[in-house]
């Protein structure tokens, strides 16, 4: 099963439309979350807490040794993805849904490195363990990989059941 006949974007007008709606979307919440957590709001809770954080790495601050330079391979490393689905329109097509929640995450992320010098986190989970502090753009994501994933394992290899 195609996801482009699943979700009939089988018009680019249709899907362009779609897809800036969800890129606006996507980038308002994050800075607009972001924002609220840069002006002091903070939260304790029994399960997690909610306080801004600066990470100047990636995922858990791997990589922060690179500096300046991590914005710059993030910019490289989402132009390579653009350019393989530009070229790869059916592909592009049957992940729309996930990658118009990456892509702008992403560029959300990279803004933040570039106004702030780091990226705004505030999200932090401590019941049972300690996770990493996280924001929403990496919440947008982690739904994309998953909806990738999912369409991979149950839709596009036809999942059978038994």
């Amino acid at each position: 099963m195609k996801l482009a006949k699943f979700i009939s974007l089988n018009n680019p007008k249709k899907a362009l439309l779609y897809g800036a709606f969800i890129w606006v979307f996507v980038i308002f919440l994050d800075q607009i979350s972001k924002y609220i957590f840069l002006n002091g709001y903070t939260y304790q809770g029994k399960f997690f807490d909610l306080y801004f954080v600066l990470n100047k790495g990636v995922s858990f601050s791997m990589f922060a040794f690179l500096g300046e330079y991590l914005k710059y391979i993030q910019i490289a490393i989402l132009l390579s993805v653009v350019i393989f689905f530009v070229k790869h329109k059916e592909s592009f097509f049957e992940y729309f849904f996930a990658l118009m929640l990456i892509i702008p995450a992403g560029i959300s992320n990279i803004a933040d490195r570039f106004i702030h010098g780091g990226v705004v986190d505030f999200f932090a989970w401590h019941y049972g363990f300690n996770f990493a502090v996280f924001n929403l753009a990496d919440v947008f994501i982690n739904i994309g990989i998953f909806l990738i994933l999912f369409y991979e394992i149950f839709l596009k290899k036809g999942y059978k059941n038994g």
